[in-house]
């Protein structure tokens, strides 16, 4: 991928490990807020709010935002979700800041998105695997604990993966996306756009 047009060069990301229903980096499904701050401190400084309550079904949510040293103007490089029933659910890896994280070696975080699904599609087919689409149209792995969102870094569309597993009363991972995740990012402002 070389150096992004905008953000962290391929070497001054970290690198996490992902493992279906277990976690991403230092971070595991279930773990409290508490334990999300401790153990995001390794990447930085976290801020912690409550994130919007669209369904009754779902318990309390706290969006914890982790900023890299030095970058606090930036977009967080992590956003990780955590419910009062199950803990962490949900992690997002930004794809200007977020560390990068691989599937089956393929790189996730911060592609540009019609070279991923290349990616992805060629490591289907040589495999005899499936690869998965989400409604908007982007291509990730046959994970369904992997989802790839869209985010705006300049004028080109990057991904944005979300490692998840189901959060309380959700049958699948992508019925508990949470509502912050539902729309592209704008990697510059890291709000949605419209």
């Amino acid at each position: 991928m070389g150096e992004s047009e905008a953000g962290l060069g391929v070497a001054e990301r970290d690198e996490w490990s992902y493992a279906p229903s277990v976690g991403v980096g230092p971070l595991r499904f279930g773990m409290t807020v508490d334990e999300v701050i401790e153990a995001a401190e390794l990447l930085g400084r976290t801020s912690v709010g409550d994130c919007a309550r669209d369904h009754a079904l779902f318990s309390p949510t706290w969006k914890i935002e982790v900023h890299r040293r030095g970058m606090a103007s930036a977009p967080p490089a992590v956003t990780a979700y955590a419910c009062q029933a199950v803990g962490l659910f949900c992690v997002a890896a930004d794809a200007e800041q977020g560390p990068q994280v691989a599937f089956d070696g393929i790189p996730l975080v911060g592609r540009d998105l019609s070279e991923l699904e290349s990616d992805v599609i060629a490591h289907a087919e040589a495999r005899d695997v499936h690869c998965r689409y989400t409604p908007e149209g982007y291509a990730g792995p046959d994970d369904p604990g992997v989802l790839i969102r869209g985010q705006l870094v300049g004028r080109v569309l990057r991904s944005r993966p979300l490692f998840m597993v189901p959060r309380d009363g959700a049958h699948t991972e992508w019925d508990s996306l949470p509502s912050e995740e539902h729309r592209v990012k704008n990697g510059s402002t890291g709000g949605s756009t419209a």
